[in-house]
């Protein structure tokens, strides 16, 4: 299965994020290293407007057979066009359809190549239309709290019964931008990551930082530090 890695030049929260250096090594090359080592993918594939991103993730190993137009890479842009661009351009290239595909978010660096395979391995075995990675969230989404107009906190959910104890309420689960795995027309035709047969892939929350700004950056370097993802 082939693996797209989506990286913009463009990032408002963290300038440069994409190939700033993690660890020691560029962020996008740490998503294109455990692409590359994942028995289930056959291909890597880094979709960017950015001539430095592209020869930084050459360098790391990937396939950036083309440089995406700049109209998709705006701040409004949907990731998801880039995706049928690339898959687009490769099947209409190549004469070959791309009937799925795993997406590989570069903001995301603690994922291993087993996470990818078995959220492959789940998108195989149920037919399904997507996976998508998740880890638990630390709260209960029951506990949330909302600001109204007059400024006075209240209940996010109206039905939250506060005698109830954690341990009665459901575990909630967050996306965490690591890994997605869709069906391409499936993807198309709804234009949804959640579709009627969408199956979860569980990951610790110690391999889901997501980096969008320098505090994430901080405290995932610090997390690579302490051998958390470790190939």
């Amino acid at each position: 299965m082939i693996a797209i890695i989506p990286a913009r030049g463009g990032s408002k929260g963290l300038p440069g994020k994409n190939i700033k250096s993690l660890n020691g090594t560029p962020l996008i090359c740490h998503s294109i290293q455990s692409a590359l080592k994942a028995k289930s993918i056959s291909r890597v594939v880094v979709s960017t407007d950015d001539y430095e991103i592209a020869k930084i993730a050459k360098e790391c190993g990937a396939e950036v057979p083309f440089i995406r137009p700049r109209n998709l890479a705006k701040d409004n842009s949907m990731v998801m066009d880039a995706y049928f661009y690339t898959v687009d351009r490769l099947a209409n290239e190549e004469n070959e359809m791309i009937e799925s595909f795993v997406a590989l978010l570069p903001t995301a660096p603690l994922r291993l190549p087993e996470d990818i395979d078995n959220a492959v391995s789940i998108f195989v075995n149920n037919s399904a239309d997507s996976v998508i990675s998740v880890t638990e969230a630390p709260i209960p989404i029951e506990w949330y709290r909302k600001i109204d107009k007059n400024g006075l906190l209240s209940n996010y959910l109206p039905e939250f019964n506060k005698a109830a104890n954690r341990q009665e309420l459901n575990q909630a689960y967050i996306p965490n931008g690591a890994i997605y795995v869709f069906r391409t027309e499936m993807l198309r035709k709804t234009r949804q990551y959640d579709m009627n047969e969408t199956y979860p892939y569980i990951m610790p929350r110690e391999r889901s930082a997501d980096i969008d700004e320098p505090l994430d950056f901080e405290w995932t370097e610090f997390l690579m530090q302490r051998g958390v993802n470790k190939l």
